[in-house]
């Protein structure tokens, strides 16, 4: 069978109002994607000039990382006007250029919006700091000192310090859970509510086909204020600098994850709804309760589409045994949620680095998520198997990175500028000199050098991806008889009319795979798979059997 023969990647998006189940969502972080102007910066058009490169992926959809006007001191996550685009990226002539060429090469196309927080140089934040009184005074997360004039409770940043920063003008504290730059909205005030649901009205009137929810279990605190009991030490498992950030020894049961989060969920969905084909993604951030946040938002037709957490985007490898228990744990907790899969993104470093994989290992994990029951994300340059850049110190630009540095470096190693042509200057990014350096290790692996390779990394995505897009089992059927057997991962998909057996060896030695009953017929022996259920380290086995 030549899976990569066996669907054009150019027609491969589904027509239906589902597209997003099982759909694979190729990220893109605009900065650092292509630069059209030579400033050193991505920019949309970059974006457009490389979405046929994007379509022959075989992707379904394109997740764009914030190009809002922002004053960037968390790049373009601190939002300053949710209806224009920075300068630095371009027009908003430029981004419907870009939604109208995506749409003609078959792509979603699906935006980051972060509503749980703004810049404080928003207009609304503006206002609202102005005095007590006016029109917007509730619109942010404010409160008075304690008598001794320290912060309110014990509430933490991600960013380090305290969560609450001062205002002379209010003689108040105000939230931020992020960069005392970004403060907290106050969710609790409808007005806030539909101000955002207009915000989302508007993008999918320009057509827009769903949004990526940043923090979304953070919109709501906790009204009275109540502090955050400490987190045990053997429960600080969060994925980023879990040791070094004493943000992680608090269980944030109070500053974020609050019942009322649902009931505005399910108005953001109702609003999507009106719109055919649109799809939500929701961001968890909840190293101890992910999972089943992620059922809770998930359940049903009337909240998000589809959520993803953590799990696999920490440190800890996917071995067979942790990868059946987060399964095991979402049956239990979220049974009916959908999740959506990635093993890396802009905020953790590059799995390829962060596990420690060799290309085989790198070849046999991108198998292993277009196999697993969920949708899927892609971070731009996956693709090409690129490990985690080495970005000094005198260059970084991460706020986080920079405040905790040497033990935990940011997120600029796996944000670098993506590699297009080996030879070229800065890699075909940019003319300039770019916002973060162009990794030399990375330029190995730069597209033209990939694409002129039929054996390389760059054309077993494809092959993966079409392999996923060939299978409807894979795509969007159940998930069964998931088992261990020492380093073997194996499970079932199955739909209406096929099934497919996966066995991947996850672990360091050889090792079995359980002989499934009936009539099986191997595929995938183009992406390097194995027609025996004796798999070595990293090896994979997938087999096919119709069920008419």
């Amino acid at each position: 069978m030549n899976v990569q023969n066996s669907v054009d990647p150019a027609k491969s998006t589904k027509a239906a109002a589902d597209w997003w189940r099982g759909g694979v969502i190729y990220q893109i972080y605009p900065r650092s994607f292509q630069d059209s102007t030579g400033d050193g910066v991505g920019d949309l058009k970059g974006i457009t000039s490389r979405l046929e490169y994007i379509a022959s992926l075989g992707v379904d959809a394109i997740w764009i990382s914030p190009f809002f006007k922002s004053p960037m001191k968390d790049f373009g996550y601190d939002v300053s006007d949710y209806r224009d685009v920075d300068p630095m990226f371009g027009t908003m002539e430029d981004f419907q250029a870009l939604l109208d060429q995506a749409h003609a090469l078959n792509l979603k196309v699906m935006i980051d919006l972060v509503m749980s927080h703004t810049s404080d140089q928003h207009p609304w934040f503006v206002e609202s700091r102005a005095s007590r009184e006016n029109p917007k005074s509730n619109w942010y997360v404010w409160a008075d000192p304690k008598p001794d004039g320290t912060p309110p409770n014990n509430w933490l940043s991600i960013f380090g310090g305290s969560g609450w920063q001062w205002d002379t003008r209010r003689q108040q504290y105000y939230l931020h859970n992020f960069l005392s730059s970004q403060p907290d909205l106050n969710f609790h005030c409808r007005e806030v509510q539909d101000a955002l649901l207009d915000v989302a009205r508007f993008w999918l009137d320009l057509g827009v086909d769903g949004f990526r929810l940043d923090t979304i279990n953070f919109y709501f605190h906790d009204k009275e204020l109540r502090d955050n009991p400490p987190l045990p030490m053997d429960q600080r498992n969060a994925t980023i600098a879990p040791q070094v950030n004493p943000y992680n020894h608090q269980d944030h049961l109070y500053s974020k994850s609050q019942p009322e989060n649902v009931a505005f969920l399910e108005r953001l969905r109702a609003l999507t709804d009106e719109y055919e084909g649109r799809a939500c993604l929701g961001e968890i951030g909840d190293a101890q309760r992910g999972l089943e946040i992620m059922g809770e938002y998930t359940t049903g037709d009337k909240r998000m589409h589809m959520c993803y957490a953590f799990e696999f985007l920490e440190k800890r490898a996917l071995t067979a045994a942790y990868t059946q228990q987060v399964f095991d744990q979402l049956a239990q907790k979220a049974g009916d949620a959908w999740p959506c899969w990635a093993f890396s993104n802009h905020d953790v470093p590059r799995h390829a680095s962060r596990w420690g994989l060799d290309d085989a290992a790198i070849r046999q994990h991108a198998v292993l998520m277009m196999c697993l029951r969920g949708s899927a994300c892609l971070y731009q340059g996956e693709e090409l198997g690129l490990p985690e850049a080495d970005v000094p110190f005198e260059r970084l630009q991460d706020p986080y990175g920079i405040e905790f540095w040497p033990e935990f470096k940011g997120r600029d190693g796996c944000r670098t500028p993506m590699v297009w042509t080996a030879q070229d200057e800065q890699s075909g990014f940019s003319t300039g000199e770019p916002w973060l350096p162009v990794s030399s290790d990375q330029a190995t692996r730069a597209v033209d050098r990939l694409e002129a390779d039929p054996s390389s990394m760059l054309h077993h995505y494809r092959r993966a991806i079409a392999l996923r897009h060939a299978h409807p089992a894979l795509a969007t059927g159940d998930q069964v008889d998931m088992t261990q057997n020492g380093p073997v991962l194996s499970f079932v998909r199955e739909n209406g009319s096929e099934r497919v057996f996966c066995a991947f060896n996850l672990g360091d030695a050889t090792g079995e795979a359980a002989q499934p009953a009936g009539t099986w017929h191997v595929i995938g022996q183009d992406l390097g798979g194995s027609d025996t259920l004796t798999l070595e380290a990293g090896q994979f086995c997938l087999m096919v059997q119709s069920k008419r």
